[in-house]
């Protein structure tokens, strides 16, 4: 049986300005499990982002119930750009986490070494940011959220700023690295594409205010890398029914 680690119930929001206010989120619902990987999608502006924010603490939910069920559950985004400090080398580009969270010690520091090594980065620990790739340098970025070890990644358009090559390698490397480390993950993305090949279940929401249009367990034959999960023979099947509710809300 699945460990549910989070469930969101009737989540909204809702922004005030002087004279008008505008509903972003509309009751959302739906399960976050253990070790599982979730894609949303949904127009443009419809509050994709908007999720994660509130999941993060960086913005206040105006309505319903987020249920963690797990003590002192830890969350890590990961944003749109790496927003590596170019004076700052690899390593420390990575502890940046450890140091705020005053959790920096030889052990946690060993975790991150140990990040670095197994994912290709072993060469790149004291160079910095402008010497590396796009995707390297957001190869970097996940092992910086994944240093303070959280239960639940949020990764907000995680490789949008890469060209669609670097897009296909990164989806692979950041795919690997979150199933190796068991880790959940809540993704939000505007590839149709790239939530079917990396997601476990795809959450569809309707244009603002967001509700939950439908949702989607992938289950793929011969599930393997994102890349090759474009392959399987119900790959198009579920990109068809899911642009046609994205087509519907348009």
């Amino acid at each position: 049986m699945k460990n549910k680690l989070l469930e969101i119930k009737n989540l909204t929001k809702t922004y005030h300005q002087l004279k008008s206010s505008t509903n972003a989120i509309d009751n959302v619902s739906f399960d976050i499990y253990d070790k599982e990987f979730v894609a949303i999608v949904g127009p443009s502006g419809c509050g994709k982002s908007t999720i994660l924010s509130i999941l993060a603490g960086i913005e206040e939910k105006s309505g319903g119930e987020l249920k963690f069920n797990k003590s002192n559950i830890q969350l890590a985004y990961m944003l749109q750009k790496d927003s590596l400090f170019p004076w700052r080398n690899i390593l420390d580009n990575c502890l940046i986490g450890l140091e705020v969270t005053n959790t920096l010690n030889e052990k946690s520091k060993n975790y991150v070494l140990n990040l670095l090594n197994t994912y290709g980065l072993s060469d790149f620990i004291y160079k910095y940011p402008d010497n590396l790739s796009g995707g390297m340098r957001q190869r970097v970025a996940l092992i910086r959220t994944l240093a303070i070890n959280p239960d639940i990644l949020l990764l907000d358009e995680a490789t949008s700023a890469l060209d669609f090559q670097s897009r296909l390698a990164i989806s692979d490397d950041i795919y690997r690295i979150i199933k190796n480390e068991g880790k959940a993950a809540i993704m939000v993305t505007h590839d149709i594409n790239q939530a079917i090949s990396m997601a476990d279940r795809v959450i569809v929401l309707t244009k603002r205010p967001a509700l939950v249009k439908s949702i989607y367990e992938i289950n793929l034959t011969n599930k393997s890398t994102p890349l090759e999960n474009r392959k399987c023979i119900e790959f198009n099947d579920y990109y068809d029914k899911i642009w046609r509710d994205l087509d519907v809300n348009i």
